[in-house]
């Protein structure tokens, strides 16, 4: 338990507890947020409702008592101070002021329902010492990583894999399903990629006792009626933003905002400013990360038509920030030691390279003066920002919008032993495999079967037209598919310093009244997030107001992907290389030898940057692939 727990220091850095009885055994890292003294963990409650536990051995562990239920909790529920009332109206007596001891509180009283109450971004374990069970519980967007491995006696659960992989009953083995996921770009809610090992599915309940293991949905996206008119539905989306970012600005310890000089990250800046403002508090403290040469070597491409540095500097200027910008160079991004720290916190490989490590480097930045984040991380996927949803190739490919966007038109990657290779045509890592493998895999298939399955869950109005009905998908697939990617990112590179980043855009209330909201009304204007736009305007510059979409930044310094390719050249000339296996050797060879893409990140480079991932990945970690029929 120890070792399980202790694969967590660098998500808790404050403090780590340990609870043992019968037939449980809790280990907790905190990262103190609310309540600094009184919200340590694991918590429980006695039977005679107070939070005295057990008694503690020379160890430190905490052992047994007359528990009713304990808890071991990472997160924040944004309405506890709610809840806490209407708990104590119930009877209920709080020995602390966190949030931690109403989510506790909060399942004494309604049970398996509670789930339901909570605003917030969770995963949690909670024993029930009455019923003799276990509850794992996430949160409706899955802001927050949960894990589990069943075992023929119960199961084992962390946030990261690592806390699994490190019991001794449980082996790191890749098979054929977990390898397909790893390589298709498309996250199956619940596949955890490592065989035995699930995901609680976000807005889920999985719950564990003497019958097995049995999730239950207490949240997901449904269609309703928007009965709203435009003017209506623009003051309701404000309205929500600043009752969201009002609540995450509530902490005991310092916070900040991202900012990328976009629309979503200028919208809660400017938000969070207005209401630090009104509290007596502020300014808001905010960060960017930036590139050294970005601007000369910046190139627009079809996601990033401007550089971020001009706009950042002109909102924070615009709202009174205190603004650091965190810039960062080559040498950084291909350091092995940084690169290597970005894989042993994400447990598992990438292709997008430096899109990870300058992450991982910006909230390392971020934690020397902040440990609250808010984000305007989700933004696109509520609101319809990317390019894709308005691409008519992407919107009306039978597959899901961003791998048809990201695979160029005439990819073909049937020429795979020939030895020749256009850069441009190699969209995914599966263009670079050796082709018995490629064949057995089945790539395609396995994503056509995902994007069937994804499409079955979507409930539709009763006369929806065709392009309503479509749009409706598309959002689907990316509140439910393409935003775990990202959240994922987030979660691992922001928790590898012990930095808590919020979300506000992935507050269930306005992603279900956004959802609900027809597509005609979401790009009233003729453009992206058009909703969004109109609910911030008078918050932000013009040239912010009217900038296009563009995404999360990625280094476009030559030497980079030179850098790159060098090292994959190592690789391939090392014959005890792990990954060499996996590869077409020919073909890597002839891409190494096309021209580097002069937007810096083209399709050619997220394969190179997953070759090198996954074989750093293989040599780091104790993995055993298993691939068959």
């Amino acid at each position: 338990m120890r070792a399980m727990t202790g694969t967590m220091a660098m998500r808790g850095p404050d403090a780590e507890g340990l609870w043992l009885d019968e037939h449980v055994a809790f280990g907790h890292r905190r990262l103190a947020i609310i309540d600094l003294p009184g919200g340590a963990q694991p918590m429980t409650v006695e039977r005679d409702g107070s939070l005295e536990r057990g008694s503690m051995d020379r160890e430190g562990v905490i052992r047994g008592g007359s528990v009713v239920a304990a808890l071991t909790y990472s997160g924040e529920v944004y309405n506890f101070r709610e809840l806490r009332h209407e708990l104590k109206a119930q009877g209920h007596q709080f020995q602390t002021s966190s949030d931690t001891e109403v989510v506790l509180r909060a399942y004494l009283q309604w049970g398996d329902g509670f789930a339901e109450r909570l605003n917030g971004m969770f995963a949690f374990g909670l024993w029930d010492g009455r019923g003799q069970r276990l509850l794992l519980v996430r949160d409706r967007m899955g802001i927050k990583p949960l894990f589990y491995h069943p075992t023929p006696n119960g199961a084992l659960f962390a946030s990261e894999h690592k806390g699994i992989l490190a019991h001794p009953e449980v082996e790191a083995v890749i098979d054929t399903a977990g390898l397909r996921e790893l390589l298709s770009f498309v996250k199956s809610p619940g596949h955890g990629v490592y065989r035995g090992t699930y995901e609680v599915r976000p807005g889920h309940v999985v719950v564990v006792d003497r019958d097995g293991v049995h999730p239950r949905r207490y949240w997901g996206l449904h269609a309703r009626p928007h009965t709203d008119d435009l003017q209506t539905t623009v003051r309701t989306v404000r309205e929500l933003l600043e009752d969201i970012v009002a609540r995450q600005l509530i902490t005991d310890v310092p916070l900040c905002t991202l900012l990328s000089g976009g629309l979503d990250s200028s919208a809660i800046t400017a938000l969070a400013a207005a209401a630090l403002r009104r509290s007596g508090g502020g300014p808001v403290r905010s960060f960017s990360v930036d590139f050294a040469g970005q601007a000369e070597h910046f190139r627009p491409d079809a996601l990033r038509g401007t550089p971020d540095a001009p706009f950042v500097h002109e909102v924070a200027e615009h709202v009174g920030a205190r603004h650091t910008d965190v810039v960062l160079d080559t040498a950084a991004l291909t350091d092995p030691l940084y690169r290597t720290a970005v894989l042993i916190a994400n447990d598992l490989p990438n292709s997008l390279g430096d899109m990870y490590t300058s992450l991982y480097l910006l909230f390392r930045a971020v934690r020397q003066h902040s440990t609250v984040a808010l984000s305007g991380e989700s933004a696109d996927e509520v609101f319809g920002g990317y390019a894709w949803f308005h691409d008519e190739r992407a919107v009306n490919a039978d597959t899901f919008p961003w791998v048809a966007a990201l695979r160029p038109p005439t990819a073909d990657s049937s020429a795979a032993d020939t030895g020749a290779v256009d850069a441009a045509n190699i969209g995914n890592i599966v263009d670079l495999l050796d082709p018995d493998l490629a064949a057995l895999l089945h790539l395609d298939e396995y994503r056509a079967a995902e994007y069937r399955q994804a499409l079955a869950e979507v409930e539709h109005l009763p006369g929806e037209d065709g392009r309503e009905r479509r749009m409706r998908e598309v959002c689907y697939l990316h509140l439910t598919r393409f935003v775990q990617i990202l959240l994922d990112r987030k979660d691992r590179m922001s928790m590898a310093h012990g930095l808590e980043v919020r979300v506000p855009f992935c507050d269930h209330r306005l992603v279900e009244y956004v959802y609900n909201t027809p597509w005609s009304m979401k790009t009233f204007d003729g453009r992206e997030k058009s909703l969004l736009r109109a609910a911030v305007a008078d918050l932000l510059p013009q040239s912010v107001v009217q900038r296009r979409k563009s995404p999360y930044p990625s280094t476009q310094d030559p030497a980079y992907e030179r850098a790159l390719r060098e090292r994959l050249a190592e690789v391939l000339a090392d014959t005890d290389a792990p990954v060499a296996a996996l590869l077409n050797t020919k073909r890597v060879h002839a891409l190494l030898n096309t021209p580097a893409d002069s937007t810096g990140f083209g399709p050619a480079r997220r394969a190179v940057e997953l070759a090198l991932s996954l074989d750093q990945w293989l040599r780091r970690y104790p993995v055993r692939l298993v691939v068959n029929t």
